[in-house]
């Protein structure tokens, strides 16, 4: 039996602060983590000023701060991406993060990530999947909101690469009613490549 792959989820739960980005690589590493997953994005490019938060959003937040505003701080910098990185390498823990634009994914690569990360919002984004065809590196596919042909369709367009999906519920937290882990035997079935839970 092969070992399971496990990827701790930062996210941007560093809220911009590279020390407690810092403090969630050493979590990882802790818990027993082989990658730690951040998020790559210019706000510029993710969202619209004039965006709405989400309910968990405006639970958990300054309910006065524009959805923008609140992404603007989550970003990290070039800069910032090179210090996990280095701190990540000399935590012995792998360095990962989801890009959400096309130059995001070149950034990564020429950071020499050996693992892309596609987030469940972008796996029916053509143009986006379409440039991981460019770098010939294994994948891991969110598949959030997805219907098993949109699935289907990323996979045809990500033409042959290696690619894990995950069974994703983007529902946070996911009550236990839906969390439906039979999905991933389905998935296993209909789809043919390997499988995963996030």
């Amino acid at each position: 039996m092969k070992k399971v792959l496990i990827i701790a989820e930062a996210g941007v739960n560093h809220n911009g602060d590279i020390k407690t980005a810092e403090k969630l690589i050493d979590a990882a590493k802790d818990a027993g983590a082989d990658y730690v997953k951040f998020q790559s994005f210019r706000a510029e490019k993710l969202v619209s000023k004039f965006a709405v938060k989400a309910n968990y959003q405006q639970e958990t937040t300054d309910s006065s701060e524009s959805q923008f505003d609140m992404i603007k701080k989550l970003e990290l910098s070039e800069q910032d991406h090179l210090v996990l990185k280095k701190y990540c390498k000399k935590k012995n823990i792998g360095f990962m993060s989801s890009p959400f634009d096309l130059d995001g994914i070149g950034y990564l690569d020429s950071l020499g990530v050996d693992l892309f990360k596609i987030p469940s919002g972008e796996l029916t984004n053509l143009p986006y999947l379409r440039e991981f065809n460019k770098f010939k590196k294994p994948i891991v596919m969110s598949t959030g909101m997805a219907t098993l042909d949109e699935v289907k369709a990323a996979l045809t367009i990500l033409d042959g690469a290696d690619v894990t999906v995950l069974h994703c519920n983007t529902e946070y937290p996911t009550p236990m009613e839906d969390v439906n882990l039979n999905a991933m035997s389905t998935m296993k079935h209909d789809l043919k490549c390997k499988i995963g839970y996030s």
